[in-house]
C-alpha cells in the first residue's frame, strides 16, 4: 500500500512537472524575431568592428552576447535592389527591380517575401521606418506593402533626418528626429495594448500577447540623404549637436581628395566620376568629408540608443529570452577612399556590411563568437523562416545560416557573387564579382549611358525640372535594363577586369589581374563566375510589373520623384 502511494505521488509529481513544462512551452511557443536594417553603413562604422572613436555600446553588447559576422556581404550595393533582395531572398538578376529597371515587385512575388510568409504562418507582423522597395501596381502608391503588415509605421522613399516634414504618417510623433520617431513606433508596437501612437496603422486593435511577432525596423541612417539634412537644432538630442565634435577625426589612410587624384581607380571611360550624383560631393575635400563622418557617427550612436531601449523594453515585458534580433545594413559606402564617393560598385567598401545575430535560445557556449564564414543579406529571410518553423519557399536563393549562429554547421558557401546593374547617367559601370575568403575577381562592361552633365545642360536650357530629367524612368528603359541582366549570359564580354588578394590587400589597392603567377586562381574564379551568374539569374521570368513615368501618368495622371 505504501509502495503504491509513493508511486502515485511520484506519478502525479512528474505529471505536474510535465504540465508546467508544457504550459511554459505553450506560453513561449515560437520565438519572436526583430530585424534591424541600417542604410549606407560601412562595415567599420561600429565599435565592435574596430572603430575606436564611435560609441556603440549596445551593438557591442549584443555582439558579445550573440554572433558577429565579419564576412557578410550584400548582393547589390544600392538601396532598392538590396532591400528587395533581403525581402525576397533573391539576387537582383532574378527579382528584376532597381531604380533604373522600370519595374515594381509583382503581388505574386511579394506573397513569398519573408514578412508575408511569416504572417501567413501565424506571426503578428510590423514594419517601422524606411521602405525603398516598390511593391505592386503603382509601386510606392499601391498600398499593398502597407496593408500586408498587422502594424505599419513606415514611409516610402527617403525619410530625411526630420521625417515629419516629409511623411504624413509621422506627423503625430512627439519628436522631430528620425531615430527618436522610429523609437516611438517601436514603443507603440511592443505596448500596443496600452500605448496608441497617432499616425501608426494598427490593422488589429492590439498585438495579441499569445502570438509570436516578426518586426522589421528599417532606418534611413546613416545615409547621406538623411545626415545631410541634420541641422543641430536646439530641440535635437545632444548626441546630434555635440557628440564627436571636439575630438580629432582621423583621415582614412587611403583617402584622396578630388584635387589630388592623379590616376583614377578605374579608367575614366568606365567610371565617369564627373557624372557622379551631386550628393556625394562632400568627399571631394577633407573638411566636408569629416563633417559628414561626424554626422554618420552621431546617427549610429542614436540608433545604438534605440537598440538599448528596445532590449530593455523586451526584458520589461518578459520577451527578452524568446526574441531573436538580426541586424545588418543594406550596403556600405565610399567616403573618399582611393578618390571614390558613393556606392554601386563591387568593392569591399560597398558590399561588406556589419551583421550581428542574437539568439537567446541557443546555448551560452554558442554565443559571443565571431564567425568568418561567407554570408550574404539574402540569407536573412530563410534564416528568419527557419527560426519561425516555417517552410522556406523554393524561390529563395539565400542560405539558412542559423547553423552558423548555434555552431551546428561550419559554412554555407565557398564563393559569393555580387553585382551592380544600376548603370545610368551618373557614371557607374555594370560589374560583377566572385570571391572566396582570400581572392576576389571583378569584371566590368562597356559604359555607354548618356552623361548626367548632358541631361542637366539640356534641362536647364529648356526649363525642364532637373530631377525629372535625371530620375524619370520610361518604358524603353525597361528593355535597356533587361539587356544589362541578360547581356553577360548571352556572351557580352568584359572590357576591364580586376583581381585582388583580400587576405593581403583588404582595401583592394593592388590589381593583380596581369600577374602571371595568379593565372590558376583567376581561371578558377572565372569558372565560378560562369556558374554563379547563371544561378543568380535563375530560370524563371522576373515577377515584376511595369512601373515607369509612363505607367504612372496612365494610372494616376501624376509622376512622383523621391
Amino acid at each position: 500500500m505504501m509502495r503504491n502511494t509513493i508511486f502515485i505521488t511520484l506519478f502525479l509529481a512528474v505529471g505536474a512537472l510535465f504540465n508546467v513544462n508544457a504550459k511554459s512551452v505553450k506560453k513561449e511557443g515560437k520565438p519572436n524575431v526583430i530585424f534591424i536594417l541600417t542604410d549606407d553603413q560601412q562595415f567599420d562604422l561600429l565599435g565592435c568592428n574596430g572603430n575606436k572613436i564611435l560609441k556603440t555600446p549596445q551593438f557591442d553588447k549584443m555582439a558579445a552576447e550573440g554572433v558577429r559576422f565579419t564576412n557578410a556581404h550584400v548582393t547589390s550595393a544600392i538601396c532598392t535592389p538590396s532591400r528587395v533582395s533581403i525581402l525576397l531572398s533573391q539576387f537582383e538578376r532574378k527579382h528584376g527591380v532597381n531604380f533604373n529597371s522600370g519595374t515594381s515587385v509583382a503581388p505574386e512575388a511579394w506573397e513569398e517575401s519573408y514578412p508575408v510568409v511569416m504572417k501567413n504562418n501565424g506571426y503578428y507582423t510590423g514594419y517601422i521606418g524606411k521602405n525603398h522597395s516598390p511593391i505592386g501596381e503603382g509601386g510606392y502608391q499601391s498600398g499593398l506593402m502597407d496593408k500586408s503588415f498587422d502594424y505599419w509605421y513606415g514611409g516610402h522613399g527617403h525619410l530625411s533626418f526630420y521625417p515629419k516634414k516629409r511623411h504624413e504618417i509621422f506627423k503625430g510623433a512627439k519628436h522631430d528626429t528620425q531615430v527618436e520617431i522610429l523609437e516611438e513606433g517601436v514603443t507603440d508596437f511592443l505596448n500596443s495594448n496600452e500605448y496608441r501612437l497617432d499616425g501608426a496603422f494598427h490593422f488589429l486593435e492590439s498585438r495579441p500577447e499569445d502570438q509570436p511577432f516578426c518586426l522589421s525596423i528599417c532606418f534611413n541612417l546613416p545615409h547621406g540623404a538623411s545626415t545631410g539634412t541634420m541641422k543641430q537644432l536646439a530641440t535635437d538630442s545632444i548626441i546630434y549637436r555635440e557628440l564627436y565634435r571636439n575630438i580629432p577625426i582621423p583621415v582614412e589612410p587611403n583617402y584622396i581628395a578630388k584635387k589630388d587624384i592623379v590616376s583614377p581607380k578605374l579608367p575614366a571611360g568606365l567610371l565617369r566620376a564627373e557624372d557622379r550624383q551631386q550628393g556625394y560631393d562632400y568627399v571631394d575635400n577633407i573638411a566636408d568629408n569629416k563633417e559628414r563622418t561626424i554626422r554618420q557617427m552621431q546617427a549610429m550612436t542614436g540608433i545604438d540608443g534605440l537598440l538599448g531601449k528596445l532590449r530593455a523594453g523586451l526584458k520589461e515585458q518578459g520577451l527578452d529570452k524568446n526574441t531573436i534580433i538580426i541586424y545588418t545594413s543594406d550596403h556600405g559606402l565610399f567616403m573618399g577612399q582611393q578618390g571614390l564617393g558613393g556606392k554601386a560598385l563591387c568593392y569591399e567598401q560597398c558590399t561588406h556590411v556589419p551583421m550581428i545575430i542574437y539568439n537567446p535560445t541557443t546555448s551560452r557556449k554558442a554565443r559571443g563568437r565571431v564567425v568568418e564564414e561567407l554570408v550574404q543579406t539574402i540569407d536573412i529571410a530563410p534564416t528568419i523562416l527557419q527560426y519561425g518553423g516555417v517552410e522556406i519557399p523554393k524561390s529563395y536563393q539565400g542560405k539558412n545560416i542559423s547553423g552558423l549562429v548555434d555552431a551546428s554547421s561550419e559554412k554555407v558557401r565557398e564563393y559569393l557573387f555580387t553585382e551592380n546593374l544600376w548603370s545610368t547617367q551618373f557614371g557607374n559601370p555594370r560589374c560583377e564579382s566572385v570571391q572566396n575568403k582570400e581572392w576576389k575577381y571583378i569584371r566590368y562592361y562597356k559604359n555607354e549611358n548618356l552623361s548626367a552633365g548632358v541631361k542637366i545642360a539640356a534641362a536647364k536650357e529648356l526649363g525642364i525640372n532637373v530631377n525629372t530629367m535625371l530620375y524619370s524612368v520610361h518604358d524603353p528603359d525597361i528593355a535597356l535594363y533587361r539587356s544589362f541582366i541578360d547581356g553577360p549570359l548571352h556572351g557580352e564580354q568584359a572590357v576591364y577586369e580586376e583581381l585582388y588578394n583580400l587576405k593581403n590587400d583588404p582595401q583592394e589597392m593592388q590589381n593583380l589581374i596581369s600577374k602571371s603567377e595568379n593565372k590558376e586562381v583567376l581561371e578558377s574564379l572565372k569558372s565560378q563566375w560562369k556558374i554563379l551568374i547563371k544561378e543568380a539569374r535563375g530560370t524563371d521570368k522576373p515577377k515584376v510589373l511595369r512601373y515607369t513615368a509612363d505607367s504612372m501618368l496612365e494610372q494616376y495622371g501624376v509622376v512622383k520623384h523621391e
